[in-house]
């Protein structure tokens, strides 16, 4: 494998290479360890995947040792994109370089985020359609909603409908423009569930990353038809 220069946790299949990857992104503030009792649960569904588990590429500028993709201080709702813009191309060459080491094609990676890892997982949807298969977005919002769906990337928004960081009419409001778009989404909802990931999102999103058929490969089939 090529050498890495983004710090991170790797998870390895015990026999390689790996038949497919997770790459999973953390809330502001935090670390990837953080993650890593959702990549061993991932890890026991899928054991022949490979698990990368990166520091967000900036320090958290509220204090402590965690990490941030983006700044907080000050964000509004204007300003919320810009941010998320100017931090996507660090987290482009974060997803590159990380199947260019394991040898893994674009097809067979997964992006999963949590909090503001979610954001920038959904907006890289957006601005990377294709450059992985699925994004998964535990307690995520779009930065703004889009004016264009992915063509070539599923995405899963699971959410609490009890979060008090990002309400759960984010993710609400993400499924509905996403179905007008003609995307290709699912939104899952925990009742009594706040701005975490608890064992029913996480089997929410094994179920979809197991049975749900991707609407292009739909599509495609009804096109053969």
């Amino acid at each position: 494998m090529t050498e890495n220069t983004f710090p991170g946790i790797e998870l390895l299949p015990d026999a390689m290479p790996a038949k497919q990857f997770f790459i999973l992104l953390h809330g502001i503030g935090s670390k990837p360890s953080d993650l890593v009792p959702l990549a061993n649960y991932l890890k026991e569904v899928f054991p022949g995947a490979a698990f990368f588990l990166p520091e967000g590429t900036h320090p958290f500028d509220g204090g402590g040792h965690g990490r941030q993709w983006f700044s907080i201080s000050g964000v509004t709702e204007d300003n919320r994109a810009a941010r998320v813009a100017e931090a996507m191309p660090g987290l482009h060459a974060l997803v590159k370089q990380a199947q260019d080491r394991f040898n893994i094609l674009q097809s067979d990676t997964a992006l999963i985020g949590f909090s503001q890892g979610a954001i920038m997982a959904l907006e890289f949807s957006i601005a990377h359609d294709g450059g992985v298969r699925r994004v998964l977005a535990f307690s995520g919002r779009f930065a703004q909603l889009p004016e264009k769906a992915p063509e070539l990337t599923t995405l899963h928004l699971l959410h609490g409908e009890s979060d008090p960081v990002i309400p759960v009419a984010y993710a609400q409001a993400a499924i509905e423009r996403l179905k007008e778009l003609n995307g290709d989404a699912t939104l899952d909802i925990a009742a009594a569930v706040g701005h975490e990931i608890n064992a029913e999102l996480a089997d929410c999103a094994i179920r979809r990353l197991q049975t749900h058929i991707p609407l292009r490969s739909w599509k495609k089939a009804m096109e053969g038809a």
